[in-house]
């Protein structure tokens, strides 16, 4: 039995988080906030705590040092409902073990609770987690500043990976639909970095011959050719001591590959036209739109420098699947688009507009959308007909991805209509559809949501209990979990 400290000041999920573990076989302590926690967690001696961000008095994150130095290093599990990617940074710095946004599947928490306790390795929470200097932006480049906005269960996940992998050096991947904001997670993870106070520098591969790309990265010594007579740095060396990030790493020649990969294995380029090799100090952060797989299996991508470059990868969701995060993109991108000028407003009918359309070229085209709307009205509110038109009809859904599957859901039902043989199987079909179809649109709602049985719930309309049931009668319990 371990124990464990629950420090949240709104009663009912203290409650059900203590209801939860006791079940469990845990003993529990509750504290209202982080100074009646700091009084009961030295006499009590808590294995786990789960700390809400949001309390009165002293906040979560401030107080977690203090926690710290009367418990040990014990394994600390942030909870809040107002994640975004400052707090996620801070909470990770402070030494958490990991992080929960609310509202949260119980089971899932129970899972991360049993997780913390079970974690073998102090020291490695706390080099995932520690830091030795403050996290402000540094002012590297253009659109530095640009906020990363988003509540989504989607985008929380994104604010966790970016935090843990900004304090180390160790090669990102970052993949994603065109228009997803790749660029702005790889300049978050510099700017929260021990590099933040030297160059991000970003190179566009796909806009270059291989030539002109293998001298923009690596350099050329003085002397390459008779026209040159000086050496000139590539991006590589220009980049040293900060980051360098790789944008359509796809598109890259294979010969170039090659170069890149020694580069990043062993910090080493040579220069064009050099006959010796230049040490580097840089971070590499690559980033794609393109599937990666079908160019390793015709032989377009090295699968060595695949795996380098994904030591560890962040896969962003296309706007389409955030659906809760459109109104403050539209918003903040309708207040920068009329800085300087006359404030403006969405009608609640341009919002849901909004909030209709698929968005094939997410956030930026989102962005381009407010943009225009901006511009076209010379009204305070925008309305729905203040917005260019969209790229898909039916609402923003995609008939030519609709109609194929009605009408292969109506051959389906015409084909075990032919089967009646009127002895009773009509009593069947009902049922033998909600089997056939109801496994997908489980499988679809919790992919959707990330694994959160919760917010699944909340989409399909279902209580919890409900979805949970119908997750075990289909055999896909286990499939559910985040």
């Amino acid at each position: 039995m371990s124990r464990i400290l629950i420090v949240d000041d709104e009663p009912a999920i203290a409650w059900s988080l203590g209801e939860l573990l006791r079940d469990g076989g845990h003993e529990i302590s509750v504290a209202s906030s982080a100074e009646e926690a700091l009084k009961a967690a030295g006499p009590f001696g808590p294995d786990a705590i789960m700390l809400d961000v949001r309390l009165p008095g002293i906040d979560g994150i401030s107080a977690m040092a203090d926690l710290k130095s009367r418990c040990g290093d014990v394994p600390i599990i942030v909870m809040t409902a107002f994640g975004n990617l400052e707090t996620a940074v801070r909470a990770v710095e402070a030494g958490a073990f990991d992080y929960l946004t609310k509202p949260f599947d119980l089971d899932d928490a129970a899972a991360l609770v049993q997780r913390a306790l079970d974690s073998a390795s102090r020291d490695v929470n706390r080099a995932a987690g520690a830091s030795t200097d403050g996290a402000s932006a540094g002012g590297t480049a253009a659109r530095d500043d640009e906020p990363i906005i988003g509540t989504s269960p989607g985008m929380q996940r994104i604010f966790k990976q970016v935090a843990l992998v900004a304090r180390s050096d160790v090669p990102v991947l970052i993949t994603g639909e065109s228009g997803t904001g790749k660029e702005l997670v790889a300049r978050a993870i510099h700017r929260h970095s021990p590099r933040k106070d030297a160059p991000f520098v970003p190179v566009n591969l796909a806009a270059m011959s291989e030539a002109t790309l293998e001298v923009e990265l690596f350099g050329f010594a003085r002397g390459v050719s008779p026209t040159t007579t000086s050496a000139r740095k590539g991006l590589f060396e220009r980049a040293s001591g900060g980051t360098l990030l790789l944008d359509e790493i796809g598109d890259v020649p294979l010969p170039v590959q090659i170069k890149l990969l020694r580069a990043i294995e062993r910090q080493e380029i040579l220069p064009v036209g050099a006959s010796s090799t230049k040490t580097v100090d840089v971070r590499v952060v690559a980033v794609t739109s393109r599937e990666l797989g079908p160019l390793i299996e015709s032989g377009a991508f090295r699968e060595d420098l695949f795996f380098r470059l994904g030591v560890v990868s962040i896969d962003l969701p296309p706007l389409r699947t955030r659906g809760e995060d459109i109104p403050d993109l539209a918003r903040h991108f309708l207040q920068r688009a009329t800085a300087g000028s006359v404030a403006k407003e969405f009608s609640p009918a341009a919002l849901c507009e909004l909030a209709a359309r698929s968005w094939p070229g997410n956030v930026r085209e989102l962005r381009n959308a407010v943009e225009h709307a901006a511009l076209m009205t010379g009204s305070k509110t925008i309305e729905p007909s203040d917005l260019p038109a969209p790229e898909m009809t039916s609402g923003g859904r995609d008939v030519s991805t609709t109609e194929p599957l009605l009408r292969e859901t109506s051959r389906w039902i015409e084909d075990r209509l032919t089967q009646f043989d009127g002895d009773g199987g009509e009593a069947s079909l009902y049922d033998d559809f909600l089997q056939t179809i109801e496994p997908t649109l489980l499988t679809a709602a919790l992919a959707h949501c990330q694994g959160n049985r919760a917010a699944a719930a909340r989409l399909l309309g279902l209580h919890r209990a409900t979805l949970r049931q119908k997750l075990r009668s289909h055999g896909l319990d286990g499939e559910s979990t985040s």
